[in-house]
């Protein structure tokens, strides 16, 4: 059907990893986008990482790894402690990881802004970048670390996580209600930084 098509294509932004500046990890409790990092850094393709986020301001705490428990199971103050522990994990060192561990209200508009705050403050020009994130959110991060670095080129790199990836989303509820969520969030997110994509023009 043409319409799941077109979803599926907008909101599944699949970009190959190149030379890049830093790479952007959003917050989340799923290993997976970590260890998409992690593979990306191991190659070569950009010498920081960062992963962001306090937890859910909703939670009001971490409340541990979605998936994978019996490899990263721990007691994690927040989900940047998480994503670090499973970089560390899959070979990425310490001290090419940055920390943004302050965001907790504004979901990805927290992580990307209070993102652009560390790089700012440790003199870090963002030329290129690379997301990796869930692949279902991969549309969202986009717009929104856009917005935080207007000068930059931007790459997603993302990871499928939970049937919620490009070819099962629409053949189950979980994945259905959760892209549908989030085609509402990118119209949400992409008026309000609309006059400054304008503006930058």
């Amino acid at each position: 059907m043409r319409i799941i098509t077109d979803i599926t294509n907008y909101i599944f932004i699949n970009d190959a990893p190149e030379k890049a500046d830093i790479i952007f990890i959003p917050g989340g409790s799923n290993p997976e986008i970590a260890e998409r990092a992690a593979k990306i850094w191991k190659q070569g393709f950009a010498p920081y990482v960062i992963p962001s986020e306090k937890y859910n301001v909703n939670r009001g705490l971490f409340p541990d790894t979605k998936t994978k428990k019996e490899l990263y199971s721990g007691d994690f103050e927040t989900e940047w402690d998480f994503l670090k522990y499973v970089l560390i994990k899959n070979g990425v060192d310490e001290a090419v990881i940055l920390k943004e561990n302050e965001s907790c209200e504004g979901g990805t508009y927290g992580n990307a802004f209070n993102s652009r705050k560390v790089t700012d403050s440790v003199g870090l020009v963002i030329k290129k970048g690379i997301i990796c994130c869930k692949s279902f959110h991969a549309r969202r991060c986009l717009m929104t670390y856009q917005w935080a670095y207007p000068k930059a080129e931007l790459l997603v790199c993302p990871a499928d996580v939970e049937g919620r990836g490009r070819e099962d989303w629409h053949t189950n509820e979980y994945g259905k209600d959760t892209v549908m969520s989030e085609l509402k969030k990118c119209g949400e997110y992409f008026r309000k930084a609309l006059d400054v994509y304008i503006n930058k023009e």
